[in-house]
């Protein structure tokens, strides 16, 4: 079973449940068959450039739109948990920035924060791309 944790800084119009459903049918479409989970921030541009400054040591190259943070990236060994579930690591999504993209690709807000989501997942299974 996969497990999709959704919390939402603020009321943002998120659906919980559809994200949760779109995260979990990605993950198994790309080959995780094992018990796994997942956990979504949607969050506030000023969370965001805290998380960029912080991991990223990021100054000024603006609000990212998603960042996703894998187990390994946590500070410490990695130690197999002992309920056996993979934990893949988490996303955290900018929402302002989310509703500034959709609206300028021409697209509905929730097909863009699934997207991101999507995006995401990926990095947490290990596909990265090239800027």
């Amino acid at each position: 079973m996969i497990k999709v944790n959704v919390a939402k800084q603020s009321n943002f119009p998120v659906d919980p449940s559809k994200l949760k459903k779109a995260i979990s049918e990605f993950l198994t479409k790309n080959g995780i068959v094992s018990d796994a989970e997942v956990s979504v921030a949607i969050v506030g541009e000023k969370r965001m450039l805290e998380l960029g400054k912080k991991y990223l040591h990021d100054s000024g190259s603006g609000v990212h739109n998603v960042f996703s943070f894998t187990t390994d990236e946590l500070p410490g060994k990695f130690v197999f948990p002992p309920d056996n579930i993979i934990h893949l690591g988490e996303i955290v999504i900018c929402f302002p920035k989310v509703v500034e993209e959709a609206k300028k690709e021409g697209v509905l807000i929730d097909d863009k924060v699934k997207e991101l989501a999507e995006h995401a997942c990926l990095h947490l299974m290990g596909v990265h791309h090239k800027e």
